[in-house]
């Protein structure tokens, strides 16, 4: 029987780390496979990573996040559309996520 040891922090990050190298790694070999339970993937930890590697000062309300995941309540929200001038007068479409609609899918 093996025994159970508590893991640091850092353990977990590594182990995350890996499965999200491994889960990279099969889309890449093919681009038709489909995922269907990446939510235990995403735990607090990603989240915050993702989080931080998107805006330094951002972390607010990120065990609601989680918990959204993780129920399968989280939906990302609609874009923002705004537009930019073309130097032609016309008009080019650019649509803004909002940031955890960013961090959900690199966590």
């Amino acid at each position: 029987m093996r025994s159970c040891k508590a893991r640091s922090g850092h353990e977990s990050r590594v182990d995350a780390s890996q499965a999200r190298d491994r889960i990279r790694e099969a889309a890449r070999r093919n681009k038709k496979e489909k995922f269907t339970a990446l939510r235990r993937h995403v735990t607090p930890e990603a989240l915050r990573d993702a989080f931080y590697a998107i805006s330094k000062n951002a972390a607010a309300g990120l065990a609601d996040l989680h918990d959204r995941v993780q129920s399968g309540a989280y939906r990302a929200t609609p874009s923002r559309r705004v537009y930019i001038p073309k130097p032609d007068g016309g008009q080019r479409p650019l649509a803004v996520a909002a940031l955890e609609d960013k961090a959900c899918p690199r966590a």
